[in-house]
C-alpha cells in the first residue's frame, strides 16, 4: 500500500516477541540507511512495552557499530498484553507523536506484525514490518531472520550427538523448536541425515519409523537420529522415545532437547546479509510512501507484502523435503 502524503523525517525501530539472530544486523541497517537519507532514527527499548512507555534511544551510525555479528537484540524484547488493547495502542501513538516520530519499523514474528498492522490502521500511522522469527512461519518471504542460524545451530549440535550415537549404537530423539511450524525440524533433519522427522503440520507414522529402524538394522546401521519439532501432535521427543523403548527394550535410546540454544549465538552469514537487505529495504519503502506492508525476500528479490496477508496466511512447509528425508533414510 502506498500513501503519497507520508512525509518521513524521523523513524523508530523496535524488536518484539522472541529474539532471533540477525535482529541486531537489521537494526544496524535501519539506523545507517536512515542516516544516509538524512532521517533521524530512534530505537524503542523492550518492544511494544517500551513504545507505550516512550522508552526511546537515539540510533546513529556509531551507536550500531560492532553489532552486526551479535545475537539477541540490543533493543531488548518483550511480549505485551496491554498492546493487544486499543487503549495500549493509543498510549503508543501518543508517545510517538510527542517524540515527533513519523513512522515505525517493527521487527518480529506473527504477533509483532499483527500488532503493527492494527496500530497502523487505527491511527493512520506509517508502519513497515521486517520478518524476525526462527520459526520461518511468516508468509511473504522465503526466509525470516534467524531461521538459517537456528538450523545451523541445531545441525552442529546433532553432528556432535551423532558421534556418541555411533560410538554406542544408540538412537537419539532430538527435539528442536517449532511449536506450530516444522520448518526448523524439516531443514535440520535433511541437513543432519536424520532417518525421520516429526512435524506439527503432518501426522507422524510411528509404525513406519519402526520399520525404518528395523530395516536399517538388518543393513548394519545401528545408530540413528530422529528429529522432533516441539509442537508435534503425536508427542514430544521424550514421549516418542518412550514409546519406542517400550516396543523395543533392547534398543539404547536417548533424548536431547535443544531448546533455547537455537535462539542464541552470532547470526550466520546468510542471516547477516538478509538482515542488512531487509533493514535497508524497510527504510527505502517508507521513503517511497509504502505502509502497512512487510519487506521480505522472495526468489532472491526484495518484495513488499500487505501485513494483512502476512498475518492471515501461512508459510507452508515444503513437502518435497519431507519426502527427501524419508527417501534418504536408509
Amino acid at each position: 500500500m502506498r500513501d503519497k502524503s507520508i512525509n518521513v523525517k524521523k523513524i523508530a525501530v523496535l524488536t518484539s516477541g522472541g529474539d532471533a539472530p540477525g535482529m541486531n544486523a537489521a537494526i544496524r541497517a535501519v539506523a545507517r540507511t536512515a542516516h544516509e537519507n538524512d532521517l533521524l532514527c530512534a530505537g524503542v527499548m523492550a518492544g511494544y512495552k517500551g513504545l507505550m512507555a516512550g522508552d526511546f534511544m537515539p540510533l546513529g551510525p556509531r551507536s550500531v557499530g560492532m553489532v552486526l555479528g551479535r545475537g539477541g537484540t540490543l533493543l531488548k524484547s518483550s511480549r505485551s498484553k496491554e498492546f493487544t488493547t486499543y487503549e495500549g495502542r493509543q498510549k503508543a501513538y501518543q508517545q510517538l507523536k510527542e517524540n515527533e516520530i513519523d513512522a515505525l519499523i517493527a521487527i518480529g514474528g506473527n504477533g509483532t506484525l499483527t500488532g503493527a498492522h492494527l496500530f497502523g490502521k487505527e491511527f493512520a500511522f506509517p508502519v513497515i514490518g521486517i520478518p524476525g522469527s526462527i520459526d520461518n512461519d511468516l508468509f511473504g518471504t522465503d526466509y525470516s531472520l534467524g531461521f538459517q542460524t537456528a538450523v545451523q545451530t541445531a545441525v552442529e549440535a546433532i553432528d556432535k550427538i551423532r558421534d556418541t550415537a555411533t560410538s554406542h549404537d544408540r538412537i537419539f530423539f532430538v527435539e528442536v523448536m517449532g511449536r506450530d511450524s516444522g520448518w526448523i525440524a524439516l531443514h535440520t533433519a535433511l541437513a543432519s541425515g536424520a532417518i525421520a522427522v516429526a512435524l506439527p503440520e503432518v501426522s507422524f507414522n510411528r509404525e513406519k519409523l519402526l520399520k525404518t529402524v528395523l530395516k536399517n538394522g538388518r543393513l548394519g546401521k545401528l545408530s540413528s537420529i530422529v528429529v522432533v519439532a516441539e509442537g508435534c501432535k503425536e508427542g514430544s521427543a521424550g514421549s516418542l522415545a518412550g514409546w519406542m523403548q517400550h516396543m523395543h527394550p533392547e534398543y539404547d535410546i536417548r533424548v536431547t532437547v535443544l531448546g533455547h540454544l537455537q535462539r542464541g549465538g552470532p547470526p550466520a552469514a546468510p542471516d547477516r546479509i538478509l538482515a542488512s537487505q531487509l533493514g535497508h529495504a524497510a527504510v527505502k519503502a517508507l521513503l517511497a510512501g509504502s505502509t502497512d506492508v512487510m519487506v521480505g525476500q522472495i526468489n532472491n528479490h526484495m518484495a513488499l507484502t500487505p501485513l494483512i496477508d502476512v498475518v492471515e496466511k501461512d508459510n507452508r512447509i515444503d513437502t518435497h523435503l519431507l519426502e527427501l528425508v524419508e527417501g534418504l533414510s536408509n
